[in-house]
């Protein structure tokens, strides 16, 4: 469900941006949910770690968007951020939050719908860069860079990155990885990138000692070879 929150003071705007939004939304088939703030402050008092899509007014009374942007930035750095003002000239101040984009006021559909769809294809990306773990007590997004190794013992798998390790029902034949993930053993599979030491019969692996099985050998060698030219 994309989670897409509209903060401006001023409430015919946010009306004015959703009702432009959501029929697009809709063409593109998306699960959606709208959420609106009048202010920084009553935005950052909600869950800001759920925020997929925002768009942020600058000029607010009090705690303006800028400073709303760079403690939303604290404890979510994947949220897109779109910045509404009616002066070009704090469209520059956007770079230090990493804003994607900026609507202009008086904004028009047209335009509105181009920011959009460079948002929905910024997530998209960003989403590829995340392994999602799904349990009853919630969904965990689990950044690719930093998983060293998946490990399996009968229904449950392990996810063991360089911080911490998690566990979670699933097999290793039903993952869907990019091309450094490489299965070494109907028990293992690994991130190349972590891959320190290849022997005959196992490797190392963010420092720990991995088999490899007969099976895997020659294919572990040559894309091992590969990723370390690569």
């Amino acid at each position: 469900m994309l989670q897409v929150v509209c903060c401006d003071d001023e409430k015919e705007m946010r009306k004015a941006l959703i009702k432009i939004l959501e029929p697009e939304l809709q063409l593109q088939g998306l699960e959606y949910q709208f959420s609106e703030f009048s202010s920084g402050e009553e935005l950052l008092s909600s869950q800001l770690e759920t925020i997929d899509l925002l768009f942020l007014d600058i000029e607010m009374k009090n705690l303006d968007g800028i400073e709303t942007a760079k403690q939303l930035r604290k404890v979510n750095q994947r949220a897109v951020i779109i910045f509404i003002t009616a002066f070009a000239d704090f469209v520059f101040q956007g770079y230090e939050v990493r804003a994607l984009n900026y609507l202009l006021k008086p904004y028009g559909e047209k335009k509105i719908i181009e920011v959009l769809q460079k948002a929905l294809e910024e997530l998209e990306t960003e989403q590829q860069k995340y392994f999602v773990i799904e349990k009853k007590s919630g969904v965990t997004r689990v950044p690719l860079k930093d998983i060293c190794y998946f490990a399996s013992n009968r229904r449950m798998l392990q996810v063991v990155t360089t911080k911490n390790t998690s566990t979670f029902y699933g097999k290793l034949n039903d993952l869907a990885l990019p091309d450094q993930f490489l299965r070494i053993h109907n028990r293992y599979l690994v991130n190349l990138n972590y891959v320190e030491h290849v022997e005959s019969a196992f490797l190392y692996c963010h420092q720990e000692q991995l088999p490899i099985s007969r099976k895997y050998r020659q294919s572990l060698m040559v894309n091992f070879a590969k990723n370390m030219l690569g």
